[in-house]
């Protein structure tokens, strides 16, 4: 019987501490950054090159919403910067027909104006606060209205090219800056996917 006891006053003890023990894992995030990211992806046009162009912010954006819309508008930022000093060196460069050279200088201008709409929208979002504080709406859509104008000059810098000579040495000219220009459009768009699940639902499109 005193053991019995014994057994059953341990027991008392010791159940408290396990269902406190329980309750405080249960709290925590049962899924990592990199599943976080993975799942927000996945309601992106290109997941995958969503989750490949996020994986190295995944220590920053832990799991808020806000920081990987951030990061994603870094990556927008950083393509489109990148696709406009190319272009940038093709407007420079000889060799190309009067037609090109015109597309490709409407090209420069259309990316200028991307990467300026993009570096906007990721000081208006880091300026946007958290839902429910002040401005936070306004700002959102500011930040919608000029993504998804930089989307437009992506694809206004691709369409300017689609009359062009097809000759070997000017289909490869197109061909580099399409490749270039369509990444920066991808991950734009997966960007403003990711803005508008942060966006008030009121707000989306």
């Amino acid at each position: 019987m005193k053991s019995t006891s014994k057994f059953t006053l341990s027991l008392s003890l010791f159940l408290p501490l396990l269902i406190s023990a329980t309750t405080t894992t249960s709290s925590k995030p049962t899924t990592t950054p990199s599943d976080f990211i993975k799942t927000s992806c996945s309601a992106t046009r290109y997941p995958a090159l969503c989750v490949e162009s996020l994986s190295a912010y995944a220590p920053t954006i832990r799991h808020d919403p806000q920081h990987l819309a951030q990061a994603a508008l870094s990556v927008s930022i950083n393509h489109a910067k990148s696709a406009h000093a190319f272009v940038t060196r093709l407007a420079r460069s000889k060799g190309v027909t009067s037609r090109e050279a015109g597309a490709v200088r409407d090209c420069v201008e259309n990316m200028s104006d991307s990467v300026d709409r993009l570096a906007r929208s990721f000081k208006e979002l880091a300026q946007a606060g958290r839902p429910g504080s002040r401005d936070f709406a306004w700002r959102m859509s500011n930040v919608q209205t000029w993504v998804s104008a930089a989307l437009t000059d992506a694809s206004s810098c691709v369409d300017g090219f689609a009359g062009s000579s097809s000759s070997a040495v000017n289909g490869r000219l197109r061909n580099s800056v399409r490749v270039r220009v369509m990444n920066v459009a991808r991950v734009t768009s997966n960007a403003l996917a990711l803005i508008n699940h942060v966006a008030p639902q009121n707000m989306q499109p």
